[in-house]
């Protein structure tokens, strides 16, 4: 019998909501696009791309603006959570999905998922009045006392341990980013074949040998996918690093000091922008922190798709 050619309603139906919401992100990006550039125009034709981006002045009263210290905090406060932060919730992975007994893995695993769920501007709370303390008066002067003498790292904590400083605000993200890494690489954990570690297992490798060499590279690609998520997270976060970084546009060598970084200007001084070029300039920030998200998402989406491919030869 020949097939009809005409097509289900249902199925044109479903087809054109999904390509509608599928093509609503693309135009929301673009909006979003159109929206920084236009609000910036002033700024950008004021001060141009390279001399806005290379500029240390932060000044307000003198209407001059640059990026360079926004974009210097942002960048360190963000690699330093990332390497704190994914160690941890690797460790966190493999101990829920290889080594913790049952009756532990269904408790850590609500705990995860909660840290996840608790809101930014709590973390920041804690931070300051919590976390702050403890850095300032005990864990900042012992990493002094213990680099002392060591010129490689001895520069990292010069100055007066405040709490108020990068270190602490890279302490704050971390915690925030582990739960994404961490629940992502257990996921991923779990997708090995137990065939495979049986296998591993049967032949007399040990625990820390199936992990190494059977787990870890089974699952790389998920685990990378959690550290970009974390890493997109850490970008744009805002509220807890506003509390105990101190918004010091100003670019330093020490972890102890305090910083500037995008986020935290727009939320402190966007209220206080009395003047156009102010304003633009803000909103300039704005469009830099969305080409910076952009532009590294997409970097670690190329490595992942080359890496991808690379597995499934």
């Amino acid at each position: 019998m020949p097939v009809s050619s005409r097509k289900n309603p249902v199925d044109v139906t479903f087809s054109a909501i999904t390509a509608v919401a599928s093509f609503s992100v693309i135009v929301l990006v673009v909006g979003i696009l159109y929206v920084l550039f236009s609000e910036s125009s002033l700024a950008i034709s004021k001060f141009g791309v390279w001399h806005f981006l290379s500029s240390t002045d932060w000044d307000p009263v003198r209407e001059s603006f640059g990026a360079l210290t926004n974009i210097y905090g942002t960048v360190v406060t963000t690699i330093l959570s990332l390497i704190i932060a994914i160690p941890v919730a690797i460790g966190i992975a493999i101990f829920i999905t290889e080594i913790s007994p049952n009756f532990l893995k269904g408790p850590i695993g609500v705990a995860i998922e909660l840290l996840a769920a608790i809101p930014s501007i709590i973390y920041g709370m804690w931070g300051l009045f919590a976390l702050s303390p403890i850095m300032g008066n005990y864990v900042e002067p012992f990493l002094q006392k213990m680099t002392t003498g060591i010129p490689l790292v001895a520069f990292l904590f010069q100055g007066t341990p405040m709490g108020i400083d990068i270190l602490t605000a890279s302490v704050i993200l971390s915690i925030m980013i582990i739960p994404f890494t961490a629940s992502i690489s257990r996921d991923s954990f779990n997708l090995t074949p137990p065939i495979v570690k049986e296998s591993a297992y049967a032949v007399g490798a040990t625990k820390w040998e199936v992990v190494k060499n059977v787990v870890l590279p089974y699952s790389k690609l998920g685990v990378f996918g959690g550290a970009v998520l974390s890493l997109g997270r850490a970008l744009g976060e805002t509220m807890a690093v506003a509390f105990v970084l101190g918004n010091d546009h100003k670019i330093t060598s020490s972890l102890l000091d305090a910083a500037a970084t995008i986020t935290v200007t727009l939320a402190n001084e966007f209220v206080e922008a009395d003047k156009d070029i102010y304003l633009s300039s803000l909103f300039y920030l704005a469009l830099v922190l969305f080409m910076m998200s952009f532009i590294t998402l997409a970097v670690a989406k190329f490595f992942l798709i080359r890496a991808e491919r690379r597995f499934s030869r």
